[in-house]
């Protein structure tokens, strides 16, 4: 099978339906972690959590249930760095794969840009979310569940 599971942040997460293909594509249980006020659909090999509402109830719950071979799906630098430390394989909504080398460079810019805010200064937020995005998305997932069914027959 390859990958365990793929356990989606999933919030503010915009490719939840393209998982939900590729997991059924690749006989892979999802997994979507979401706080209670996000409604959620149950859909053939989709598993919903939904935890409460506090601020990092669904990190802390992804954080706790995450084991190694899993693929999680986030844009919390934070998260990812805790799935990479359990071995587990991540990637961003955007398809690009969070890795032990990106994820230091990736906090280190996280936490410079807070210390910004801090001081008054302000940058701008992400790109709107395109549809290349989402075929990005897509692409990098497939190829990530092609590698680990390859590892798993070698």
């Amino acid at each position: 099978m390859g990958a365990r599971s793929i356990i989606v942040d999933a919030d503010a997460c915009p490719v939840k339906s393209e998982i939900e293909e590729a997991g059924r594509q690749f006989g892979v249980q999802v997994v979507l972690v979401a706080s209670f006020d996000h409604r959620m659909k149950m859909n053939p090999g989709v598993r919903v959590v939904q935890v409460d509402r506090s601020d990092q109830s669904v990190d802390l719950y992804i954080a706790n249930q995450i084991k190694s071979g899993d693929i999680l799906v986030t844009q919390d630098f934070g998260l990812a760095a805790l799935g990479l430390a359990k071995g587990s394989y991540c990637l961003t909504n955007r398809g690009q794969e969070y890795t032990d080398s990106s994820i230091d460079f990736l906090l280190d810019r996280r936490h410079t840009s807070a210390k910004m805010r801090r001081a008054g200064k302000h940058s701008k937020g992400p790109k709107p979310f395109t549809d290349e995005d989402r075929k990005y998305f897509l692409h990098g997932l497939t190829k990530l569940l092609k590698k680990l069914q390859e590892i798993e027959k070698e």
